[in-house]
């Protein structure tokens, strides 16, 4: 079994060295052999074995060097040996080493009394220590700090021992005269931290005398005053107004450190608004000073937590907050924009989105590298703001919509997105929207940004003007016609072994056309741009990105082209008098619908038009050439009502996430409320007056509740061991984050005293035990609490397994009683939560593990199966109601979740009712790691066939 220790010591078990070697090199005169040799021998009886023949040889020829590398493995070695019997006396040879520890702390080398004292620290064995306490004592008024220090926690480590006070009885009041005396702020700090943790009172006393020059001691010792105040003031809440004065005090500290941890205990302290805000101030301040992007990420963690329990504060500071945009670090802004979009208000919208603007400006630069990916995140800020203060859209639309182009295609995704929906949302907007989006439309690059873009073309040119310019721009960027010929395709094959590079242009000063390859190129109206094979023809200046891409072959993009003109024409019959104008818009609309099939039927592209491409064009042909008032209600009305029906739900969806995250309390009728009004106010500060009054509303609002109620606590209870053992054992399990509490509780039914008892735990998966097990004796029909923590690496599922071993005094056998399997959940660690549909489709792509489950259920209605494997899972639906609602036979939603260690779970349910109405399909789970994926899978195999 392995030993603790204070030092961590890597060993390698594959080359062992021999006992007996190790003898030898310690019973030699060289100095490293012997070095060498003690640490092969600590690694040895660190990982298992006794060693025995060693200690006497050690003693004659270890103990009397003067070498300190020696005396410090000396000491590692005296700390781990076995000290005492199997009944808990002391060795008689351990007799041997005392006289060394006390030659030690007579020797005339700092060094060494200091480390001396250090492993007497470590020393639980009273007999070892009583004849040493002399001398410890002693080097409480050593000349040197260094001796000093160590010496007082010598003094209380053997006065925290169970024997402690006997054997040092007048410790508190000598280490209280020492604090008085001493200048070393170490040594001083380590004073103090005895008194705090062996006599309270006098470290309280002291305190409250030198209260005034608390703000003067080092910053190791305000740091223990702080741990000070927290425990004194949770246990004697009526104090809590003289203590706050001191933590106020060290606001001002010039040591970062002590900053924050006064900020936290006055937030853990306190609730008044005062207090709330000089810490949040005090939080603002280190974001600020500090350069180091952890300490801005933890402090940004202690802002969400403000954000949380008190937002009307935080609102105040929110622009304190947002100058930790002006870190380079990612994670920084990221996490600074998620606190400062749940502050907005009407108050402070119009300043936030000024600073965004300014920060989109500078991304503009170009000079750091992840600029785009920032840009990104400012766009969805101001989108966010833009959202929920409809009147501030005016003011940062026309700004974005310059990055329509952006090389960054995510971020032109979320700039057309931004301004479809605020377009519909501020219909004052709407003409200078469209004007812009005209003017800007020839910039786009990406093929997804085209086609929100041309929906948007689509939808909101309404007037005469608006809706000729829409239908020009969209044949400028196609350019001229045909995009393939194939009367030219055998001379343009002759030609093309002498044809120009492909991005070489004729020269000319009209406008710049966007070529194939995203490249910028000026002609004339009369030349041709050899940029493409030669089978497609080229069109003159005006050919632009829609042209480009669509010889790259996307006909999706071609299908949207055609039924933005197809929109477009049908409005155009309704605000243009002319029949004849109408009649030559539509002529060209078709030529240019039946160009696009011609290019997609041609082998001039290495692949063909899809089917659904080309059903949608060929619809689009069918509708201009006979066109009812059923079918242009269709187009003209029912796409924009679905748009508008999408819209609410996702508002809808917003305010119900908003409103689970918002805590409800309620207060039981019969909870005492304390009415400060009615008090004596009588030597309160103002303080300590608001304070009272968070306390009285946080009471009658029911603020204060327990975290689980018993009726919870009792669905964890697992039975270990059967009735008819004799242990009986049952454990509570609790999982906080990244730790397993175990409480075990063992009662032992028989009429015999149990000795040794030992409840010995194993685990398997991704689990790992704390603490050694420790024997125990127990009575007759007596019980025992047990505690057993457990640390968690990974969300995986785990199991714990062990038994409970005893003796009794009429065996003389060790008996053994077997423990039922414990098995973790990951539903312990995972927890729903929400994230957009391009990010879900981004992560889906990327994440390498996927579990594919098929569908085996009882279940026959699609959304009662879906609803079910929800909870099982706690999981969140991404997929809106409004797409699942009907009946069509066919369900498809995307689930999602986060645990505790930041890893994603995505899941994917697609499930079909077959003819006998059963349910088919499959269940797909992608994560980053295997074991997420793995346990999901396990879980839903479990519960999806109804079962609880």
């Amino acid at each position: 079994m392995e030993k603790s220790c204070s030092l961590l010591i890597h060993f390698d078990k594959g080359t062992p060295a021999l006992a007996n070697e190790i003898k030898e090199s310690l019973e030699g005169s060289d100095v490293p052999a012997k070095i060498d040799a003690m640490k092969k021998a600590v690694m040895l009886l660190l990982n298992g074995e006794t060693l025995p023949q060693l200690f006497i040889t050690i003693i004659r020829y270890v103990l009397p060097s003067e070498d300190h590398t020696i005396q410090k493995l000396l000491l590692l070695y005296l700390e781990i040996i076995e000290k005492t019997d199997s009944k808990g006396r002391v060795l008689p040879e351990m007799i041997l080493i005392c006289q060394n520890l006390r030659n030690n702390l007579q020797h005339s080398n700092e060094y060494i009394r200091g480390v001396t004292l250090r492993f007497l620290c470590r020393l639980n064995e009273a007999d070892i220590i009583e004849p040493l306490i002399p001398s410890i004592m002693s080097n409480l008024e050593h000349r040197h700090p260094y001796v000093r220090r160590n010496a007082i926690l010598a003094v209380m480590a053997v006065y925290k021992l169970p024997q402690g006070e006997q054997l040092l009885a007048d410790a508190p009041e000598k280490i209280e005269n020492v604090l008085t005396t001493e200048q070393d702020p170490s040594a001083k700090r380590n004073a103090f931290l005895m008194l705090f943790q062996c006599a309270q009172e006098r470290a309280v006393k002291y305190l409250l005398t030198h209260v005034e020059r608390v703000s003067d001691w080092s910053d190791l010792l305000q740091m223990v005053v702080l741990d000070l105040v927290r425990k004194v003031c949770r246990t004697n809440k009526g104090e809590k107004g003289k203590y706050i004065k001191i933590i106020i005090s060290l606001l001002n500290a010039p040591s970062a450190g002590v900053v924050y941890e006064c900020a936290g205990t006055l937030v853990s302290l306190s609730s008044a608004p005062t207090a709330i805000r000089a810490a949040a101030n005090t939080y603002c301040q280190l974001l600020q000073s500090q350069s180091d992007n952890n300490v801005k990420l933890i402090v940004l963690d202690r802002l969400n937590e403000l954000k949380s329990s008190h937002r009307e504060i935080m609102v105040d500071m929110i622009m304190d907050v947002l100058r930790a945009l002006s870190s380079p670090n990612l994670d920084i802004r990221r996490k600074t924009l998620d606190i400062v979009l749940e502050l907005i208000t009407p108050r402070n919208i119009n300043e936030v989105v000024l600073t965004l603007k300014k920060e989109v400006m500078k991304t503009q630069s170009g000079e750091l590298e992840k600029n785009g990916e920032y840009r990104q995140m400012l766009i969805q800020a101001i989108h966010s703001c833009a959202v929920k203060f409809p009147e501030v859209a005016s003011t940062v639309v026309h700004l974005l919509m310059d990055f329509l182009g952006d090389n960054n295609v995510a971020s032109a995704i979320d700039v057309v997105v931004f301004v479809r929906e605020i377009i519909e949302t501020n219909p004052k907007l709407r003409v200078s929207i469209v004007t812009r989006l005209l003017d800007t439309f020839y910039q786009i690059r990406a093929a997804r940004v085209c086609s929100c873009a041309l929906w948007i073309i689509g939808e909101y040119c309404l007037s005469l003007s608006e809706v000729e310019s829409g239908i020009a721009t969209i044949k400028q960027c196609l350019g001229d016609l045909p995009f393939y010929s194939a009367s030219e395709e055998g001379e343009a094959n002759d030609s093309s072994k002498k044809s120009q590079p492909i991005n070489s242009t004729t020269v000319s000063s009209r406008r710049p056309a966007v070529l194939a390859d995203g490249t910028y190129a000026t002609q004339s109206a009369a030349s041709e741009t050899a940029f493409s094979p030669p089978t497609v023809v080229q069109g003159s200046l005006t050919a632009g990105n829609l042209r480009s891409l669509l010889l790259t072959g996307d006909f999706f993009l071609g299908a949207v082209v055609a039924c933005t003109l197809t929109k477009l024409i049908l409005r155009l019959e309704e605000v243009q008098p002319s029949k004849a104008e109408v009649n030559k818009a539509t002529t060209n609309a078709l030529l240019i619908m039946v160009s696009m099939i011609q290019l997609g039927q041609s082998s001039a592209l290495p692949h063909p038009i899809d089917n659904d491409s080309y059903d949608r064009i060929v619809l689009c042909v069918r509708l201009l050439c006979n066109t009812g008032n059923e079918v242009r209600k269709i187009w003209l009305n029912s796409c924009h009502e679905s748009f508008v029906k999408m819209l609410s739900d996702k508002q809808m969806r917003e305010t119900e996430e908003i409103k689970a995250k918002a805590q409800i309390s309620h207060s039981q009728p019969d909870d005492l409320i304390d009415f400060y009004h009615l008090k004596s106010r009588r030597g309160m500060s103002q303080l300590e007056l608001e304070d009272a009054v968070q306390d009285d509303l946080k009471r009658a609002t029911g603020e204060f509740v327990k975290d689980e109620t018993d009726a919870n606590k009792l669905n964890r209870v697992l039975q270990l061991t059967g009735f008819s053992d004799p242990v009986y054992a049952e454990a509570y399990v609790t999982v906080h984050h990244y730790d397993i509490v175990l409480d075990v509780t063992v009662i032992n039914r028989t009429k015999e005293t149990l000795q040794n008892l030992c409840l010995e735990l194993a685990t398997m998966g991704d689990l790992k035990l704390v603490e050694r097990p420790q024997n125990y004796t127990l009575g007759p029909e007596s019980s025992k609490q047990i505690k057993a923590n457990i640390k968690v690496s990974s969300t995986e599922t785990g199991v714990i397994f062990g038994n409970i071993v005893y003796e009794t005094s009429n065996v003389f056998d060790r008996m053994v009683v077997v423990l039922n399997d414990i098995h973790i959940d990951i539903m312990d660690y995972i927890s729903p939560a929400v994230c957009s549909d391009a990010a879900f489709r981004t992560m889906w792509a990327e994440f390498e593990w996927e579990n594919k489950v098929a569908v085996n259920t009882v279940i026959q209605d699609e959304k009662e199966f879906l609803d079910h494997i929800i909870i099982s899972t706690n999981m969140k639906c991404l997929t809106a109601l409004s797409a699942l609602e009907g009946e069509c036979g066919f369900l498809a939603a995307n689930l999602y979740a986060k645990s505790v260690f930041g890893e994603d779970a995505l899941v994917n349910v697609s499930i079909e009712k077959q003819a006998d109405s059963k349910l088919s399909g499959y269940i797909r789970i992608r994560s980053k790691t295997q074991g997420i994926a793995l346990s999901l899978g396990d879980k839903i195999t479990l519960k999806q066939k109804g079962g609880s």
